[in-house]
């Protein structure tokens, strides 16, 4: 008695993509029969050895006019297993309809609900001017370094000619539909000092540690400022603030000496309001403010601050938020305040939007029994269903001639 879509989402939840050693054949030969079975082209790039995109395409009745792009990931983040009510790869379905596995919100489900939207249509008999194309990306949860970053570079992903892209969302505990427009940059930094070393028993002069301090404290102190400016405004979000954390401390050799460097490594997640090059003048004035010896480095530096048009004048815009008004479903627009593979795509100046239809459902992506209610995923095949036919209906626009 279930239905067939769910049965598909639970066996592809079942494929375990889990990092370090996500099995990508298994996910792409799952996908590739899926678009096989809907009469959907297949494509296979493999962007560097053993990670493969999948583009799976429908294609338009006038190729000229730009594409609509529906990206997913393939690959899901490790699990704890004690902690999991049911084994997380088993897919398990409770007697409310929850389905348990990691991958269930982030985002098998989108994955499977584009697939059966288009399963949908073409059901109905539709056909569209505009191609829409899926791309199933690895590498997503490892920064997309050897997946989607370097895919947007290649000649096959310049062929695809995107106009407008929709990628994962969040999930949304209320009744409302987060919607996000842009993300904030990722900078990794890693800080070192260098001081004087010697003996435990003393009191050193112009120490490691004592830089360190001063460093650390400068920087929480700015954590602690946005996280109270966060706090006291109601109508901001997570992602219109700058979070800071320190998440790694390193240094010292043993108990009784006194070390020549520690480091400190710091993840940063800056929203696109803020002014990068300013930002970056105001980490050097914390360093040198600890004193000599005191340097940065980055491990990630995005400086990409591209947001797509929400703006009612946009075609693609008002082709998507007229759907969701005409069925009542409440938009809350957002800044993503981690990373996705979005942040590529508008890299290379194509709009994208991050959504995930799934509200009244508790934000568990990467946490212990990820889960995501049937009735809620089968709703989700609806609105893309809606939202596809809107988007590749979009007339002709003056740059397509």
């Amino acid at each position: 008695s279930e239905n067939p879509s769910v049965t598909l989402f639970r066996e592809y939840l079942r494929i375990d993509t889990v990092h370090p050693k996500p099995d990508y054949d298994a996910a792409v030969r799952f996908l590739e029969r899926v678009g096989t079975d809907l009469g959907l082209a297949c494509q296979k790039v493999e962007v560097c050895q053993g990670r493969v995109v999948l583009i799976l395409t429908w294609q338009g009745t006038n190729p000229r006019l730009r594409s609509i792009l529906l990206n997913s990931h393939t690959d899901v983040v490790p699990v704890f297993e004690e902690h999991w009510t049911y084994p997380p790869f088993e897919a398990v379905k409770d007697s409310q309809g929850n389905i348990y596995a990691r991958g269930a919100q982030d985002m098998k489900c989108v994955s499977i609900q584009y697939l059966e939207a288009i399963r949908r249509l073409k059901t109905e008999g539709k056909s569209f001017a505009r191609t829409i194309h899926l791309t199933f990306v690895p590498d997503e949860e490892v920064g997309g370094h050897k997946g989607m970053e370097m895919f947007v570079q290649r000649p096959e992903f310049k062929a695809l000619n995107v106009g407008f892209a929709m990628d994962e969302g969040l999930a949304s505990p209320s009744d409302t539909f987060s919607v996000f427009y842009g993300e904030r940059s990722p900078w990794w930094i890693k800080v070192k000092c260098m001081g004087s070393p010697g003996h435990g028993s003393r009191f050193i002069s112009n120490t490691a540690a004592e830089k360190m301090h001063k460093v650390i404290n400068s920087f929480l102190a700015f954590r602690e400022s946005e996280k109270q400016r966060l706090k006291s405004d109601s109508s901001l979000s997570l992602g219109d603030v700058t979070s800071l954390n320190m998440t790694m401390l390193e240094g010292g050799v043993s108990f009784n000496v006194v070390p020549s460097e520690m480091a400190a490594s710091f993840d940063i997640r800056i929203p696109p309001t803020v002014d990068l090059k300013a930002f970056e003048e105001q980490v050097a004035t914390w360093c040198r403010g600890a004193g000599d010896g005191v340097t940065y480095e980055f491990h990630q530096k995005c400086m990409d601050q591209h947001i797509t048009s929400t703006e009612e004048s946009d075609p693609w815009w008002k082709a998507f938020s007229g759907v969701c008004r005409d069925m009542k479903l409440q938009l809350k627009l957002e800044i993503f305040p981690a990373a996705t593979d979005s942040r590529y795509i508008r890299a290379v100046r194509h709009p994208a939007i991050g959504f995930s239809p799934m509200n009244r459902t508790p934000v568990l992506l990467h946490d212990h029994n990820e889960f995501l209610n049937e009735q809620v995923f089968l709703r989700g095949i609806e609105i893309y269903a809606r939202l596809l036919t809107a988007l590749v209906s979009v007339p002709p626009l003056p740059a397509e001639g």
